[in-house]
């Protein structure tokens, strides 16, 4: 008797032409979406905190250049600085060398990529350093706990868009799995690091996934009121998000040139374990300031 095969042959359309050798990534657009989206949550919860408007732009700007710039300088550093050694122009601008075109039409040697390298671990340590400056030099009548509890609910959404970016770029694939898995997939278009073109975990989408039911959780307790307990959504934000990704990083390939491997455990799970144990701080921040000072 013949077994099921369930395999989604994964060949997507990755951008969209601009002009001369410019394009729009489907990876950008995600990056768009995510800004967009928080800027309108964050809105909204500015309003509802009775923080003035005003406030608002110089909190997406810190974010937006927290997360880029840590987002690849985290990419560097903790992923391939092997390679970005060796090609120090491709670490700073969203360009990489291939001989066989033109930059902008007339540039040879170089090809427009966007930046598709990015760490998440470095992008929360871009906007955990932007958003403390833009606490202590914009937005001085309220704690940076207080602003964590409520960026934490944009951030935790974007992350389901940017996960699909990596989807749509077929990066950060999963493990080879059973043909038989109803949601196996080939991913057609992945890096040769990868190895062989087989059906694997879409770890990408179950990312997703529990970021998804994170930013549900975490929007329910604000408007539940919850908020008024500093600490605890931004604890339980870092303790949720980074677990799911400790979990789920046994499901994925090794990314780059990982510079920890040790006890059967990568770099992006030892990069986790300290947001888990700051999460675990505010919570009983949370917890002994409810106690002392209610």
């Amino acid at each position: 008797m013949k077994t099921l095969e369930y395999i989604i042959n994964w060949d997507p359309v990755q951008k969209f032409p601009l002009w001369k050798g410019f394009f729009i990534h489907i990876y950008s657009l995600m990056f768009v979406i995510s800004f967009s989206l928080g800027w309108y949550i964050m809105k909204y919860i500015y309003q509802n905190d009775n923080i003035h408007k005003k406030y608002l732009e110089p909190l997406f700007i810190c974010t937006f250049f927290g997360t880029l710039i840590g987002a690849r300088l985290g990419q560097v550093l903790f992923y391939d600085f092997s390679y970005f050694s060796d090609h120090w122009i491709e670490a700073f601008l969203p360009i990489k060398e291939n001989n066989q075109t033109l930059l902008l039409g007339f540039i040879k040697g170089y090809e427009f990529v966007g930046y598709r390298g990015l760490s998440s671990h470095g992008a929360t340590i871009g906007i955990i350093l932007s958003n403390l400056f833009y606490c202590k030099t914009i937005l001085k009548k309220k704690s940076f706990i207080w602003l964590c509890d409520r960026l934490c609910i944009p951030v935790s959404i974007s992350a389901v868009f940017i996960r699909i970016g990596n989807f749509f770029n077929s990066e950060i694939v999963g493990i080879p799995c059973s043909e038989t898995l109803p949601w196996a997939v080939k991913f057609m278009k992945m890096d040769t690091e990868y190895g062989d073109i087989v059906p694997r975990h879409p770890a990408q989408i179950y990312e997703s996934i529990g970021y998804l039911s994170i930013f549900l959780l975490l929007w329910s307790l604000y408007k539940i009121k919850i908020k008024n307990y500093d600490g605890f959504l931004s604890g339980f934000f870092f303790i949720s998000l980074w677990s799911i990704r400790f979990l789920l990083e046994f499901f994925k390939e090794p990314q780059g040139g990982e510079f920890i491997n040790f006890l059967s455990i990568n770099t992006g799970q030892w990069l986790s374990i300290p947001f888990i144990i700051f999460g675990l701080f505010l919570l009983n921040f949370s917890r002994i300031k409810k106690y002392f000072f209610s």
